[in-house]
Order: structure tokens, then C-alpha cells, then sequence
């Protein structure tokens, strides 16, 4: 191997059986093709591990050593062979399939057999006495038929079997036919039985030599035959089988003695043992064996270093391992295997980054920058290397002492300088990406960026600067945040560098300003030289090389900052984002109030306080606001180039404050708004030339490191107290502030005679009196319904609706005709009106907006005021409705029968304060409800009411359908309005729904039809209408009960039938003998159908009669 640690190529390759066809012709044969593509062309997972390779029959093989007869004088010149994987992958077939065009029915059968049996023994003899199976396909043109009933088919492919020297089961066909692939498909899998046979033998041929070895002089051999058993079982794909013999052939590498001299050589072949080993645990699903494994196997090996002189060889080795276990790991997962947060392959990636690293540092210690490399090419034969892990200069040699301490010294002279050719850098940062991949995967954000640092550093070493400045811009946030200083630091000064060798002006500008902080660990002459660089780079000059870098990148920074200086031309202005970096000035501006008056000037106070090492002018300082018309009120330009930094006041010294305060007029439009900072700029450098805005988002302040300062900070100070005796630490930052209207002086009430009814027109008279002492005008009133205030937020009422006039449609929101002006002490009055649907408390908003003409700091000026105040109308029901049913006695009912008449009675008690006046009422009948009477007439007209007074009326109704269910009535509506409003409001209505009740029906009806009462001895007529209901015939039986007070003339006792849908009357003379209200006689009927008939029927039938006394004149 050309490097160490690094596996070959078959190794990594899942092994697969090796299978040689001959005998077909893809050049000049189309049909020859098509079976070759089938063969070879989409090795789907679900076939056979097969490698197919096309070789023309004559093809030399490689030939079979001679076998040996006895160990006894066998000396292993190393463990395993660099051949051996390869020679049974890609040229020792397992089987070689003949291909022959041949049918059952050729004509020339007998030449044609011998010419397949020639080619069959010109195979054989290629193959050197080897082993492999043979067999033979015969491409035919027809397809054969069931085997038992080609006779001749059968006969002569025994003949061809006898002439090939072949079994029957290695003789196949393949018809030419549409159906190609499916015949391919059986033929791969008798190959494959074939072919396991084959490395079956194999594996047993290799076992027969354990019975000659011993463990002193063929202890190598111990571990060769157990790798080579090992991968025949893994050709033959028994892994199970494979992976114990490779457990036991890592046992015998641990037995062997290890010497400086054959530590490569060992590492090497545990190297390829144990990744066979790890791979077939991860594809046995058992990844706990696998982790284990490698465990046991970095345990062993990460303290035999070996030869001192070559300890980066212990290192680079160490990384190739974790390397490749980590990828075994990643490619398990994404087979299927799940990983955890606390085991997954970036572990074993930042461990493989981190010894490529120490191969590194220890090049740098123990390989001298001017070594040269020997002239006896002591690894020419690097190459060409027959066992693994052995030296190019004493291959085969497994003495305790070197054969040549000359050579020796070469040697270790020749890997030495070929390691110092190596750019270690680019070998960290391929395993460190893959680590980043990994812990960005199972979120692990601080590991990540530990790795993004380093990955960072490595491209510095690779002198990729600009990926290095990108990689460490984008961790130094969450550094800043988290408040690791001193990481930070050794981040920024790095970046410094970067910056500095690529020329980036703006990173360069940005990190300059950070590392001047007051949280920048680094001294304070490095500080002061930082200031100083910066200084030129705005003066156009160019700055001093950073310390740390290169000889050769310096130069190449120093030319490219030299030509952008020599050009002539300013650099491009840049913006420097303050609040995502520490920098070493900090601002704070505030208001001095939580609210200002629209008629009084707005202050800011802004501080600037510098922790730079000496002091630094800026240009220009410069406030912005929200609403950008202020902006201008909010500058500050050093216009004199004051020499004298007390007389300047654009002058910041090392930990001092400077305070300017700004003060402006707001405008009308901002009344009753929030004004806010939106940002600070500090420009520093010249205007005309180069030059670095420092920006600030809202106030200012620390928003990195004091995310919360605003907020505890402004308990602790007030907003108007002496900024410059308070530390600057504890300045509060209030960036936000109000603009509160001017107090309006009116006088505002709402007149009402309250409470409120509900549905009704209620009117509210809005009375403004100016008390202002100057007239005002434009006075705009509104009135809105609001509720009850709940945080801070009044939502409005659905169910409330205002009106500026009867005959105008209602609103949420009414607004009263504008009043031009209104002079002191003047007073108007506007009406309106609300109507609300159901009762409770309402809260009444009116506001009042006028103009008048206010003084603002010796200007007369248009202000704007608004009054507003609340007022709350109760709402009260003017009713309380109260329906029930009876039947036509006037007894309740819970139930009514269809097709009977009953009764509705509505009882109206008024609950208002006030009279009110009914003017009727009315009934809206649901479809299965109506009336018994043509016509109903209400019995309420013009009837006016008191509080607590009370009216009835009844309506009888009757009710229809077929079937029993639960019927709505309907609804029941009175028309009203108060008698103190009169004809100047029109009627409300109330409306409230009548019950709902169960209809059943009944198969007989019984009407009686008899008068309002009687005379004593006189003729009572009396009438029963009896009416069949049913489809059916009923049959009935009738008893009529005797009376003390009647004597009774009529049928007492009756059977009779109805017909269905038809009526039978049964007519009584009844003689009073008894005067008052005396008892009838009692009707039983029975009906043969329906029993219990008769209960249904009391509530209809009359039980009592008023008689009278007759007067004799």
C-alpha cells in the first residue's frame, strides 16, 4: 500500500462470485448481444451476487502453483498477499459457462457434439488443473418442450454430457425466444449453486493444511488460512460463517510477537481484519458488536508506535482507522440503522480529525525542513509490495534485527521527506466536514462549532484564507452570545489575519472594531496597534501585516492592499452592523420621557462611550427615527478639523461619555402615535474618502451581552435624571416614546332617561359646551358602543345598533354633522338614537375632535384636541311573555292530539318603568299549526300597560299531520312603544317563541254538541259525533252511566260499526232533575282495536252542566 492506513480497493468491494462466459460473439452476433446484456446489464439487488466477465475460450488463465506436500521447511515470508483478494475476485473463475449454438434436431449432430466437446477440453486445459466447474449452454433457436416428451432431446443431450465429461446438472438451454430475461434469471441461479460449490471446495482444501501446521514457525500461517477460509465463505455468501473466521484470525494476529520491524505489518492486516469484522456486524444489525469490536481493536493498537522517527506513521494510521469506521457507521444508517445523539459516526470523525492533526505536528518535529530524499530510492518498489504493510526495502524479511541498518536509516530518511510533502491540512478537512455533517445531523450545536473553528484553522494552515474567514464568520455569533471572551478572542484574531491576507476591507474594518473592545482579551499594545492600522486604512494608507502570518502571504497581502492604496481611488463605503458584534464604542439614546405633549419639543439624549485604548474621532453622528422627517433635527458633522480634542465635540476619549442632546417639534399627523429610534449611525473616517458607518438598530446598547438591560435597567433610573453621574452600564435605553394630544377643554355629557327598553328607539341628547378661552373649530363628534374594557382592548357590541336618524340606516359607529366653530362658552346639543336586542349594561363612547389655535415656542399653530368620554344605558326587557296550552276546558295540557282543537294562552306582565302602549298583537303559525277559527283577532289592541299590570288572551288553534312527532307552534309578536314618546317614535316589536309540544294521534274523535246549559224539567238535546280516524272498520261498543240528577232518553247500551274515515251520532234527551252545576252522564267507549281509548277521549267529553231553575211567571 502507497500509504498507510489506507485499505485496498477489493477489500472495500462486496465480494462477489466470479463467473467467465465464453463462446459469445457481441460483435458480430446481435442475438449474442442481447443475452450478454442480459447478463450483465441491471444487476438488480434481488439477483444473484454474480460478476459476469466475457473471455474467448482460449484464454490463459493463471496458473495453479504446486501444491505443497509438507510444512515442515516452509519459513511465511509475511501474513497476507496483496494478490490474493484480487487474483479470486477478478481472474480465478469460479465457473466458466461454454456457449453453443446447438439444437436437438441439427443435422449435423454428431459434428457439432465433437465440436463442443473440443471447446469444453480447450477451457479445461486453460485452466491449469484449477478447480472450477464447467458447464454448457446451448443456445437454441426453438423453445424445448415438457421435459419426458422430447425423446430425442433427451437421448442426445446424454451423448453431448458423455462427450464434455460433464454432469447432467451442468448442461443447460437457452431457447432464443421473447422471454429472454426469465430464462437469464435461472441460469444466474444455477451458476450461483454452481459457484458455492466451487469456494466450498476451496474453503476445505484450506482447512485440510491446519493438520500440518505448528504455532512457532507457521503462526503467520495461522492467520493467512483463517482470512482466506474467511472470504471463500464470503464469496459464497455465508457471512455468518465468514465473520467467525475472521474473529478467530484477528485472535491469531494478536498472538503473534511484535517487534518495531513487523508492527506495520501487523497494524496493516488487523486493519483489513477488523474492517471485514465491523463491516459484517453493521450488516448483521448487531452495531453494539461492531462498536465493540473497534473498541477492542483502537485499545490494542493506539499505544505501539513503533519506531520513534516514524511516529506520525502511529498517527496517520490512527486517523484511517476512525475514518473508516466512521464510514461504516454512516453507511449502516442510512441501510436503516438508527443512531443516537451520543453515538453516531461524528465522533469517530472528529477522532480521525484529530489524530491527522497530531500526523501533523509531529511531521513538524521530526521532519527537518531540508531533508532530502536518499539516492537509493529506497521505496521504488512502494508499488509492487507482495504482502501487506511490509517495507519496500526488506520485503519478506521477519527477523527480530534489520537486515541492513543502512537501508533502515534510508528508508526511514525516504517516508520522512515523502511525509513532508503531504498538505496535511486537506486531509483534516475533508474529516472534519464529515464531523460537522454528523453533529449538525443529531443536533449538536457546540460541537459543531468547536469543529467549524477548527475546520477553520486548517484552512488557514491550507492558505484557502477567504474559506477560512467565511467558516470562523459564522460561529464568532454564537461565541458572542454564550460570552466565551477568550474563544472569541483567538477567533477574531485569527479572522484578523485572514482579513488581512485577502484584503477584505469591510471583515477587516469589522473585526479591527471588536477586538478593541472592552471584551477582547488581548493586551493593551496590541490594541493600540490595532487602532493604529485602522487609522491608516481610513487615511488611505496601508496597514501593518499582522502578526503570526507567513512570509510568502504577507508579501502577497501587502501587494494587494499596496495596489488598491496606489489606485488613487477611495475605498467603497462600508456599514458596520454594532449590534451583532462587542465593539469598543458602545451608544445608548433614550427619550427623557415615556410621553411628550404634542405642544411641548421632543428630547433625545444620545451617549457615546468609548473603551478603545487611545482616543478617535468620528465625522459624523447621526439619529434616525421612525417617521424620517425628524431625521434632520438628529445630526452632528465635525465640519472643523479641530486640532485640540477638548474643543472638539466629535472627539471620543478611553472611558468617557459623550452626551448630545437633540430636540425637535412634533408634527400634527404624529399626535397620538408612538415615536421610536429606529437606529444610530456613527460614521467614522473622512466623508469625502474612505470612510466606516457604525450602525445601530433602535437605541443602541448591548443587545449581545445585555439582551435585558433595558428592562431592569429603567427600575433603577430615571429617564430625566443626570445621565453623566450614572455608570454607564446601568444607562437605561428607552428608544420609544408617545405623543399624547393636548388636553381638550369641553365640557361633553350625555343626556337620557334611561333605562333603555329592549327593541325600542331609545333617544340620547349629546350636550358640548366649549370652555376653551379661544374659539374653536372643525368640532367632529362620534358616538360608538363599546364594552366593558378588558386589557386595554373595547371591542364593539353586535347586538347594539345606533342611529343619527330614524328613517337612516344604523351603524357601529355614528359621526354627528360638523360644526364649523364654536365659540367660548357656546353650547349644542345632537340626537341620536340606539336600539338594542337583548338586555344588559352598554358603555357609550362619544368623542369630540376640534382645532384651535395653540403658541408652540412663538408660532401659532393648528393643534388637535379630542374629549372623550363614556357613559353606560342600562337596557331592561319591557315584557315578561309567559305561554302555555290548554284544551277546550281550559285544563293544561303537556300534549295535544292532531286533528283536535286546544288552546294558547299568552300572559304579558310589563316590567318597564315606564306605560307602555300595546297596539296589537299577532301569531306566526309554524305549517303543521292553524288557526280552528277563520279568522283570529287580537285580543290586546290599544291596550296600555303599567308596570307589573298583566294581560291574557287565548287563540285556539289546531294542529294537522298524519303522524305523531314534535311540532313547533310558532312565534307570538306584540307591537309597542312608550306612551310618553307618542307618534314621534315608531312601534318596536317583541318577539318570543311559542313552545314546542308532542302531537299524537288518536283513532276515534268525539265532538259533543250540546247548549251552554240547561232548565230544570226541560229538554236537554245532547249530541256525540263519534269520527273513525283509521283505514280500518272499527268495532265499537257503548255504555251510557245513569244520573240522579237526569232521567236520560237514548241508547244505554250500544255495539256498532264504523267505517273507515266515516262518522256515527249517537243523540240523548236528557231531563234536569236538579238545578246548579250538576254532573253529567258519563259516556264509556270502547273500541274492540284499540283499548284505552276512552282515556284519551276525557279531556274532550264535558263532565258538568249550569241548570237552571225555571221562573214561573
Amino acid at each position: 500500500m502507497v500509504s498507510v492506513g489506507d485499505l485496498p480497493e477489493e477489500l472495500i468491494a462486496r465480494p462477489q462470485a466470479l463467473v467467465v462466459l465464453t463462446g459469445i460473439d457481441i460483435v458480430h452476433n446481435a442475438e449474442h448481444l442481447r443475452i450478454w446484456d442480459a447478463f450483465s446489464n441491471n444487476r438488480r439487488p434481488d439477483r444473484v451476487p454474480i460478476q459476469f466477465k466475457m473471455l474467448p475460450g482460449d484464454h490463459d488463465y493463471l496458473k495453479l502453483k504446486q501444491k505443497k506436500t509438507a510444512y515442515d521447511w516452509v519459513i511465511p515470508k509475511g501474513i497476507l498477499k496483496t494478490n490474493w483478494m484480487r487474483k479470486h475476485l477478478h481472474d480465478v473463475p469460479a465457473v466458466v459457462v461454454v456457449f453453443f449454438e446447438l439444437d436437438w434436431d441439427e443435422q449435423l449432430w454428431n459434428e457439432r457434439k465433437q465440436a463442443c466437446a473440443t471447446f469444453v477440453e480447450v477451457v479445461r486445459t486453460a485452466l491449469h488443473g484449477r478447480q472450477t466447474r464447467a458447464a454448457v449452454v446451448l443456445i437454441q433457436k426453438n423453445a424445448p418442450l415438457p421435459p419426458g416428451e422430447d425423446v430425442v432431446a433427451a437421448d442426445r443431450a446424454t451423448q453431448l454430457c458423455n462427450a464434455c465429461e460433464l454432469s447432467a446438472k451442468a448442461l443447460f438451454v437457452l431457447p432464443n425466444s421473447d422471454h429472454l430475461l426469465g430464462y437469464v434469471i435461472r441460469l444466474e441461479n444455477a451458476f450461483y449453486e454452481l459457484a458455492q460449490a466451487y469456494y466450498h471446495h476451496e474453503s476445505r482444501v484450506v482447512k485440510a493444511h491446519r493438520d500440518h501446521l505448528n504455532k512457532t514457525t507457521h503462526a503467520l500461517l495461522f492467520v493467512r488460512h483463517q482470512f482466506k477460509v474467511a472470504f471463500y465463505n464470503e464469496l459464497k455468501q455465508d457471512s455468518h460463517t465468514a465473520l467467525k473466521h475472521y474473529r478467530q484470525a484477528y485472535l491469531h494476529l494478536h498472538e503473534l510477537r511484535i517487534t518495531d520491524y513487523n508492527l506495520l505489518e501487523i497494524k496493516t492486516n488487523s486493519c483489513i481484519v477488523n474492517f471485514k469484522i465491523c463491516k459484517l456486524c453493521f450488516e448483521h444489525n448487531t452495531p453494539l458488536d461492531a462498536i465493540s469490536q473497534f473498541r477492542r481493536h483502537v485499545d490494542i493498537y493506539k499505544s505501539k508506535i513503533g519506531t520513534a522517527d516514524l511516529a506520525f506513521e502511529h498517527s496517520a494510521w490512527m486517523s484511517k482507522q476512525f475514518a473508516v469506521f466512521g464510514d461504516l457507521f454512516e453507511e449502516a444508517i442510512r441501510a436503516g440503522l438508527t443512531a443516537i445523539q451520543t453515538q453516531h459516526p461524528g465522533f469517530y470523525y472528529q477522532e480521525a480529525a484529530r489524530y491527522a492533526i497530531a500526523r501533523k505536528q509531529l511531521c513538524r518535529g521530526l521532519c527537518p525542513a531540508e531533508l532530502k530524499y536518499p539516492a537509493s530510492d529506497p521505496l521504488a518498489e512502494a508499488d509492487k509490495m507482495e504482502y501487506y504493510g511490509q517495507r519496500p526495502w526488506r520485503q519478506g524479511h521477519q527477523s527480530l534485527e534489520a537486515p541492513s541498518v543502512q537501508k533502515e536509516r534510508e528508508g526511514i530518511q525516504a517516508l520522512q521527506y515523502r511525509e513532508c510533502q503531504v498538505d496535511h491540512s486537506w486531509l483534516v478537512i475533508p474529516l472534519l466536514s464529515s464531523a460537522i455533517a454528523q453533529f449538525k445531523k443529531y443536533k449538536s450545536p457546540r460541537m459543531k462549532r468547536y469543529l467549524v473553528v477548527q475546520m477553520g484553522e486548517e484552512y488557514y494552515h491550507a492558505k484557502d484564507y477567504s474559506k477560512a474567514l467565511a467558516l470562523l464568520g459564522r460561529v464568532t455569533w454564537e461565541y458572542r452570545s454564550e460570552r466565551w471572551w477568550s474563544i472569541l478572542t483567538n477567533i477574531l484574531q485569527l479572522s484578523l489575519r485572514c482579513a488581512y491576507l485577502v484584503m477584505s476591507f469591510e471583515e477587516y474594518v469589522t473585526v479591527s472594531i471588536e477586538l478593541m473592545g472592552r471584551y477582547a482579551q488581548v493586551p493593551r499594545e496590541e490594541k493600540i496597534r490595532i487602532q493604529m492600522n485602522l487609522h491608516k486604512i481610513f487615511q488611505d494608507e496601508v496597514p501593518e501585516p499582522e502578526h503570526g502570518c507567513e512570509h510568502d502571504s504577507v508579501e502577497k497581502g501587502r501587494a494587494l492592499w499596496t495596489t488598491i492604496s496606489a489606485g488613487g481611488k477611495s475605498r467603497s463605503p462600508i456599514v458596520v452592523e454594532m449590534n451583532s458584534i462587542t465593539a469598543f464604542v458602545e451608544c445608548k439614546a433614550c427619550f427623557t420621557a415615556d410621553s411628550f405633549l404634542c405642544e411641548s419639543p421632543v428630547t433625545v439624549k444620545l451617549g457615546l462611550h468609548s473603551f478603545a485604548p487611545m482616543p478617535i474621532r468620528f465625522s459624523q453622528l447621526s439619529v434616525r427615527f421612525s417617521n424620517e422627517a425628524y431625521n434632520q433635527f438628529g445630526i452632528v458633522v465635525d465640519e472643523n478639523a479641530v486640532d485640540d480634542p477638548i474643543e472638539s465635540t466629535s472627539y471620543l476619549k478611553p472611558g468617557q461619555t459623550l452626551w448630545h442632546t437633540f430636540q425637535f417639534i412634533v408634527e400634527q399627523d404624529d399626535v397620538d402615535c408612538n415615536l421610536s429610534i429606529a437606529g444610530v449611525d456613527l460614521v467614522l473616517g473622512s466623508l469625502e474618502g474612505c470612510c466606516a458607518t457604525l450602525r445601530w438598530t433602535d437605541g443602541g446598547g448591548d443587545a449581545i451581552v445585555h439582551p435585558f438591560a433595558t428592562q431592569v435597567h429603567r427600575k433603577k433610573v430615571a429617564l430625566n435624571a443626570d445621565f453623566s453621574v450614572v455608570s454607564w452600564d446601568v444607562l437605561p435605553s428607552n428608544y420609544s416614546t408617545h405623543i399624547s394630544p393636548r388636553e381638550a377643554n369641553l365640557d361633553v355629557q350625555l343626556l337620557q332617561k334611561g333605562p333603555a327598553l329592549v327593541n325600542e328607539f331609545y333617544l340620547m341628547t349629546v350636550s358640548i359646551t366649549n370652555t376653551e378661552v379661544a374659539q374653536i373649530s372643525n368640532v367632529r363628534t362620534s358616538i360608538s358602543v363599546v364594552t366593558a374594557v378588558a386589557d386595554a382592548v373595547a371591542t364593539a357590541q353586535p347586538n347594539t345598533f345606533l342611529y343619527e336618524d330614524i328613517d337612516l340606516p344604523c351603524s357601529q359607529l355614528i359621526s354627528m354633522p360638523l360644526l364649523e366653530e364654536l365659540k367660548p362658552n357656546q353650547k349644542v346639543d345632537n340626537v341620536a338614537y340606539v336600539r338594542c336586542v337583548d338586555s344588559g349594561a352598554r358603555l357609550m363612547c362619544i368623542q369630540v375632535s376640534y382645532q384651535i389655535p395653540i403658541d408652540i415656542s412663538g408660532k401659532m399653530s393648528m393643534c388637535n384636541c379630542m374629549k372623550e368620554i363614556t357613559s353606560s344605558i342600562e337596557v331592561c326587557e319591557p315584557f315578561n311573555i309567559t305561554v302555555s296550552l290548554t284544551n277546550m276546558k281550559f285544563e293544561k295540557i303537556e300534549k295535544v292530539q292532531l286533528g283536535e282543537a286546544f288552546l294558547s294562552r299568552m300572559e304579558v306582565k310589563c316590567l318597564s318603568p315606564w306605560p307602555v302602549a300595546l297596539q296589537g298583537s299577532s301569531l306566526n303559525l309554524a305549517k303543521l299549526v292553524k288557526f280552528a277559527d277563520e279568522e283570529s283577532l287580537s285580543q290586546l289592541t290599544d291596550v296600555s300597560l303599567k308596570q307589573n299590570d298583566c294581560a291574557v288572551e287565548f287563540r285556539c288553534l289546531l294542529s294537522s299531520g298524519q303522524t305523531p312527532s314534535e311540532i313547533d307552534i310558532g312565534s307570538y309578536s306584540i307591537e309597542w312603544r312608550r306612551v310618553q314618546n307618542g307618534a314621534a317614535v315608531p312601534f318596536a316589536s317583541t318577539t318570543v317563541s311559542l313552545p314546542t309540544v308532542e302531537a299524537e294521534p288518536i283513532p276515534l274523535s268525539l265532538h259533543v254538541d250540546m247548549p251552554a246549559y240547561g232548565h230544570m224539567k226541560a229538554v236537554l238535546p245532547l249530541t256525540y259525533l263519534l269520527h273513525n280516524q283509521t283505514p280500518f272498520v272499527q268495532d265499537m261498543e257503548i255504555a251510557m252511566e245513569s244520573s240522579e240528577a237526569f232521567m236520560l232518553s237514548g241508547h244505554k247500551q250500544l255495539f256498532f260499526r264504523i267505517l273507515p274515515d266515516s262518522q256515527h251520532i249517537l243523540r240523548y234527551n236528557l231531563f234536569p232533575l236538579f238545578p246548579g252545576y250538576v254532573t253529567l252522564p258519563r259516556l264509556r267507549v270502547n273500541m274492540v282495536r284499540y283499548s284505552g281509548v276512552l282515556d284519551q277521549l276525557s279531556s274532550v267529553v264535558p263532565t258538568h252542566i249550569f241548570i237552571k231553575v225555571c221562573m214561573v211567571l
